[in-house]
């Protein structure tokens, strides 16, 4: 029997990615400021915080203490796992306070790594909590009954997805749309420049997408996780959990997305005919390809994948998107500071790269 590998470790390293970028963002302006890095720990403490704040720290360690000691259990079982986690967490954490000492659009707090370090804590102690009244030994055993052996990165991405639709899509499902924002961007940075003249540019702009390929975008959508599942499982009847618990999960990301962006009464604002079109075409997909074998499910993911892929990068989005993110970046509790956002846009070639390399391994590979 091949040992498992753990789906904590990889959501830990994603985990530890989006807290960098949480930190240091915006990334620009990088600049001395005449005081020493780590000042701030003799710094006296603020006068003014709120309860968010306070609450926003603890809460953004806490999952980050609680995937290592979990990792930790799986790799390093000798190790005194809530103690290592709880020095790396205050080790990260004074280290991306002391870099913020560069940004002059970010204040480095004692107290910030002070809950940090705390709610690294109480992640772990809550994992060690877990495993110490056997709750980790039941997922185990439950793990061995519906998944394959190398199933951590699936996991891994089918936890993340439900976060990637919090930020608002052209196309709902519609992630990894990037291209027309790419060269934007793009070209912003070579404005001014000799270059710019030369960087090709389309002749013909790209159009609005058609009801029938948005219908197309949005079944193929639903449909990749399900797909995705379908690989590490290989039971009919788990199939359909998996594929339920997808398609559920997924529109209740995408209405708490509405919800928090325009309000609770808008949270299923985004349902159009075209949306319910390709909500019923996944489902009847997602019943049918239960019946395929698990590569075979990882090849046809592939190809819907690029597909979407190319659908949703040569159409535009509509007039009004631009009004949703606007209305997306003034809210305080889901934009933090573009995390949701980057997770949208990488999450469809995250899933790109794991299938690629997935299916280069010979077809026996990671089973049991």
């Amino acid at each position: 029997m091949t040992r498992r590998t753990s789906a904590a470790w990889p959501l830990f390293c994603i985990y530890a990615v989006l807290i960098v970028y949480a930190s240091l963002y915006p990334f620009d302006n990088w600049r001395f400021q005449g005081v020493m890095s780590w000042s701030f720990l003799t710094a006296s403490w603020p006068r003014y915080w709120t309860g968010f704040d306070v609450l926003s720290n603890v809460l953004g360690y806490a999952p980050l203490g609680f995937l290592l000691v979990l990792s930790l259990r799986r790799m390093r079982p000798q190790w005194p796992a809530v103690v290592v986690t709880t020095l790396l967490a205050a080790s990260l954490s004074l280290a991306l306070e002391s870099l913020q000492m560069f940004l002059p659009v970010r204040v480095p707090s004692n107290v910030d790594m002070a809950l940090n370090t705390v709610g690294a804590w109480v992640g772990a102690a809550v994992a060690r909590g877990l495993v110490w009244v056997g709750l980790m030994d039941h997922w185990n055993r439950f793990r061995d009954r519906w998944f394959e052996t190398e199933a951590s990165g699936a996991l891994a991405l089918l936890a993340v997805w439900p976060l990637a639709l919090l930020f608002p899509a052209a196309v709902p499902f519609g992630l990894g749309q990037v291209l027309e924002r790419l060269e934007g961007t793009w070209i912003q940075v070579l404005q001014d420049t000799p270059w710019l003249e030369s960087w090709p540019v389309r002749e013909v702009e790209l159009q609005p997408m058609l009801p029938m390929t948005e219908s197309v975008c949005v079944a193929l959508g639903l449909l990749l996780p399900c797909l995705l599942a379908y690989g590490v499982v290989q039971r009919r009847p788990q199939r359909w959990v998996l594929a339920g618990l997808c398609l559920t999960g997924g529109l209740l990301a995408s209405a708490l997305s509405a919800a928090l962006t325009y309000g609770p009464v808008h949270a299923w604002g985004w349902v159009s005919p075209e949306v319910i079109q390709g909500v019923v075409a996944a489902l009847v997909l997602a019943v049918v390809l239960s019946l395929a074998s698990p590569r075979l499910c990882w090849v046809l993911a592939l190809a819907a994948l690029v597909l979407q892929l190319s659908l949703l990068n040569t159409a535009s989005a509509d007039a009004y998107f631009p009004l949703t993110l606007q209305t997306w970046e003034q809210g305080r509790f889901i934009r933090f500071h573009g995390l949701i956002q980057w997770l949208g846009w990488s999450w469809p070639f995250a899933l790109l790269i794991y299938l690629v390399r997935r299916l280069s391994m010979s077809p026996s590979s990671g089973r049991a």
